[in-house]
């Protein structure tokens, strides 16, 4: 809160000396922007953390585990007879096509935990991650326990 008001101050401050610049004048110098302080740990050092370490790491491969998961349960939801619910069952029935589809899930979930990384929000750089894990997971145990959708042959005597 404090650096946004310091931000505003600085601001307006530079607004107000460009119009008092007269007449003929050369034109002030830019302000000085200040780099936002990286936050500190209390020990001093600063939180600031590769985008490639362990912990987006095993996030990532947890991202990557619950698409595969959700892309094996509602393959599995197709063979009972049931409808996907967000794509269209030619989607879904077209395998190397819903393959990519939850790669690309998998990307734009690591691209947009990177643009929160780049932008210093950190711990939603991390559950960016986290909720789309929890989501892709859930969706997977919902495709599992539904009911199917006509029944089983008979078992051969």
């Amino acid at each position: 809160m404090l650096r946004i008001l310091f931000l505003l101050i600085a601001g307006m401050s530079a607004a107000t000396a460009a119009r008092a610049q007269q007449p003929g004048e050369a034109p002030a110098a830019p302000p000085v922007r200040i780099a936002a302080p990286a936050a500190v740990h209390k020990d001093g050092r600063a939180s600031v953390h590769p985008f490639w370490d362990h912990k987006n790491l095993w996030l990532f491969a947890g991202v990557g585990a619950s698409r595969g998961l959700d892309y094996s349960s509602t393959l599995n939801l197709r063979r009972r007879g049931d409808h996907e619910i967000l794509l269209t069952d030619a989607m879904v029935d077209n395998h190397p096509l819903f393959a990519g589809i939850e790669a690309a899930g998998t990307a734009v979930s690591i691209g947009a935990a990177y643009l929160f990384h780049r932008s210093g929000h950190h711990k939603i750089e991390r559950w960016v991650s986290i909720v789309h894990i929890g989501v892709a997971t859930g969706g997977a145990i919902r495709n599992y326990s539904l009911k199917t959708a006509h029944p089983l042959p008979p078992p051969a005597p």
